[in-house]
């Protein structure tokens, strides 16, 4: 668990690559508008929603779980679905290899 902004600061300078799980195609959703913010801050972000798999979102391919993207790969999964999914989630980004889980 990160406590301080300095650790906050060292892990998203360590980041490169983010998963978005629950990406929207809808302008109108924050999640759409931080994917946006986290690709024009140079970061690759691979957007995760199963409804949308194969299209394409902000220019990036979306993928269906995060089973999906090559183990290892996920720097940091960020999370924009209910709470109740969270549990779930943070076991799929545990057995992805990513680094970290933003909720």
């Amino acid at each position: 668990m990160l406590e301080t902004d300095e650790q906050i600061a060292e892990l998203l300078q360590k980041t490169h690559v983010i998963a978005l799980v629950g990406a929207s195609n809808k302008p109108e959703r924050p999640s759409y508008g931080v994917m946006q913010y986290l690709l024009n801050a140079g970061y690759t972000v691979i957007p995760v929603n199963p409804g949308l798999a194969g299209q394409k979102l902000l220019g990036q391919t979306v993928v269906a779980k995060l089973a999906d993207i090559p183990v290892g790969t996920i720097d940091l999964v960020d999370v924009f679905r209910e709470a109740s999914a969270a549990p779930a989630i943070v076991e799929e980004a545990i057995a992805a290899g990513a680094k970290a889980v933003w909720l």
